[in-house]
């Protein structure tokens, strides 16, 4: 089984941390990261959000490209219908290049409306734009002069260079809803789900998706599992660094889930209505934060439940100092990442 290590390059308002900062730690903590063991490095996107939420991961990864040499590169996930096709096609396959063939794609169609509206996106058409983006996205990668006609999108007929390093990228589809796994098995795709589920519920998802894929005659072995994670030397002083940042992370979710855009549910099973019930402890199942040994074991009670193949530790959580984290990273990579070897 694989690690990850995620970033989404939040600073909550008020924090010591500046944005500056979190970048430039990448300069040092990413090549520890590939160092200590973790075979991936990831981000997320978010846009127009106050605390900063990645807006640009293509740009995160082509840094990262650059700090590491073995590491996978993945964008998770990137939200397809807020890019224009034929300029995704020639970044995606020029960061293919710079990482000299190491990039995969999470996509989503995405659930944020303030972010469809700024960029001009009908909010009930994402679905839609976003399988016609990745037709695009695979034409390109099938053959270096291609055209499409769809719905939304037209490309007249082009040769897009550079090629890509691998004959196909893989894709990774970030969903949850019955109709959206159907969509990622018929397509091929593994499924990577967001760190908001419970261990139940990521259950229930996965079921679905083998049985939809089933039906077509696919399967595959990889399923990417997103949990926050945060280690110490003690479980308390691990819950103090982290608590805050996860309970301002989950923010988001509680207020989408308030006005009624994707529900959030709490460890009870109660839909969140108002994102001052976004607690701590009332999400507890969702997130690994403790000393090496609890950690060592919630994850082995994830690999019970759920068999992922790559646990993505998103790590770098809102405002927390360099330093704590680069002792988290040093930490999991020296005494947990050895357990599952």
């Amino acid at each position: 089984m694989n690690f990850g290590l995620m970033y989404s390059f939040i600073v909550p308002p008020g924090s010591s941390m500046t944005h500056l900062d979190t970048f430039r730690e990448m300069d040092r903590l990413v090549p520890l990261a590939e160092d200590v063991g973790f075979h991936s490095f990831q981000t997320t996107e978010h846009h127009l959000q106050s605390n900063g939420w990645t807006p640009s991961p293509l740009l995160v990864l082509a840094q990262a490209a650059g700090l590491t040499r073995r590491m996978r590169l993945v964008t998770n996930v990137l939200l397809l219908p807020l890019y224009d096709p034929l300029r995704l096609v020639e970044d995606v396959a020029t960061l293919d290049n710079l990482s000299n063939g190491r990039l995969t794609l999470g996509v989503s169609p995405g659930y944020v409306s303030e972010e469809c509206v700024a960029y001009g996106i009908p909010y009930t058409e994402r679905f839609a734009r976003s399988e016609e983006i990745l037709d695009i996205l695979q034409a390109s990668w099938r053959d270096a002069e291609f055209e499409y006609r769809g719905k939304y999108y037209d490309v007249p007929r082009v040769r897009v260079m550079p090629r890509p390093v691998q004959q196909e990228i893989p894709i990774w589809y970030g969903v949850s809803g019955p109709k959206l796994l159907e969509r990622a098995a018929r397509r091929g795709c593994p499924v990577t789900a967001s760190p908001r589920h419970t261990n139940g519920e990521l259950a229930e998802h996965y079921a679905r998706y083998d049985a939809a894929a089933a039906k077509v005659g696919f399967a595959t072995r990889e399923r990417p599992i997103i949990r926050e994670v945060f280690v110490a030397p003690t479980t308390a002083e691990a819950e103090r660094l982290a608590g805050p940042a996860i309970v301002h992370l989950f923010g988001l979710y509680g207020r989408k889930s308030a006005e009624g855009e994707r529900v959030l549910r709490n460890d009870a099973g109660e839909v969140i209505k108002d994102v001052a019930e976004v607690d701590y402890r009332t999400f507890a199942s969702r997130y690994i934060v403790g000393d090496p040994a609890s950690v060592r074991e919630s994850i082995a009670k994830l690999v019970a439940e759920l068999a992922p193949s790559e646990v993505i530790c998103r790590m770098q959580l809102p405002g927390i100092p360099t330093a704590h984290l680069e002792r988290s990273i040093k930490l999991f990579g020296e005494e947990v990442i050895p357990a599952f070897r």
